[in-house]
């Protein structure tokens, strides 16, 4: 059966603490598998980049965007047990230290329910507002993750690279596991990157034919490199709008049905989670969660067996 979870409430109209706390509450008890937040920066008024998806343009919305750590850490202590995940945070915008010590201390204070989903980023204008070159971008996140994965591991740490030191240290706390990584992209070389060291790909949602032929290269990548494919998960993030049947246009717009039978086929091709961000179609709180609690109806009768 696959998961489902929910976007957090972070941005727009529903960058408020309120809002955070009761869906986060509310998400706990419809049963959601998860609770995920994104990584927004700004959104400039003359972009260097196309924003991926849509008219290329930023969504309005996005203009109050709340920090993905502070989020979670609200979520984490209205919650006693779904999962907080990161969909996705821009890696190289951080130093692995200071990314490390962010997420090991929600995990630490959540019980170990977090899940690190990271990514590239696509904005120019981004990284430079963080000071983060974007040339070169590709091997500072390797690097990154590779620091990451010190961090985690090992006591003491030490980590030697042209961009960052980390003396023999003693880094505490770890998480109380390792957390499932889970890397965006769809290039080849980012779906190279996932089946050579990641638990699983944060894609979106793309036609049924592209997405599998997609995770075909992450598999067998995987099984190149000695890990098993059967291993990996593939987490889908939805972001739907949501409109009568006939302005739909799955998957990116339509009723909560015809969304849903997208993510059914998408569940047979082999997506293993998938998380609903509602926050661009839901006109308020109560709105958001009767979608959420319509969504969750919808693919629970769906996963039945007939």
């Amino acid at each position: 059966m696959m998961d489902v979870g929910l976007a957090v409430p972070q941005f727009g109209r529903f960058a408020v603490l309120s809002s955070v706390l009761r869906v986060a509450r509310e998400a706990e008890s419809m049963g959601f598998a998860g609770l995920w937040a994104g990584d927004r920066l700004l959104t400039p008024l003359r972009p260097q980049d196309r924003y991926p998806g849509g008219d290329g343009r930023v969504p309005e919305a996005h203009r109050v965007f709340l920090d993905p750590f502070a989020v979670l850490s609200v979520a984490a202590s209205a919650t006693s047990a779904i999962r907080l995940g990161t969909s996705a945070l821009n890696a190289c915008w951080y130093p692995p230290a200071v990314l490390a010590r962010s997420l090991t201390t929600i995990d630490h204070l959540s019980g170990g329910r977090l899940d690190v989903g990271l990514g590239l980023g696509w904005s120019s204008d981004e990284y430079a507002a963080a000071g983060v070159p974007w040339r070169g971008r590709a091997s500072r996140y390797e690097a990154t993750l590779d620091a990451l994965e010190a961090i985690w591991r090992d006591d003491p740490v030490s980590f030697e690279h042209e961009l960052w030191t980390i003396v023999p240290s003693h880094i505490e706390p770890k998480p109380a596991r390792r957390p499932p990584l889970y890397l965006g992209g769809f290039a080849e070389p980012a779906l190279r990157r996932i089946g050579r060291r990641a638990d699983g790909w944060l894609t979106a949602s793309l036609p049924i034919p592209m997405l599998t032929a997609m995770w075909r290269t992450v598999c067998e990548t995987a099984e190149r490199a000695g890990r098993d494919p059967g291993a990996l998960r593939m987490a889908l993030r939805t972001t739907p709008e949501i409109t009568g049947p006939e302005a739909g246009r799955p998957p990116r717009s339509g009723t909560v049905a015809q969304i849903c039978d997208y993510l059914a086929a998408a569940a047979e091709a082999g997506v293993h989670a998938v998380i609903i961000d509602l926050q661009h179609t839901a006109t308020s709180d109560e709105h958001l969660l009767e979608l959420a609690a319509e969504f969750r109806a919808h693919l629970r009768a769906a996963s039945a067996p007939s």
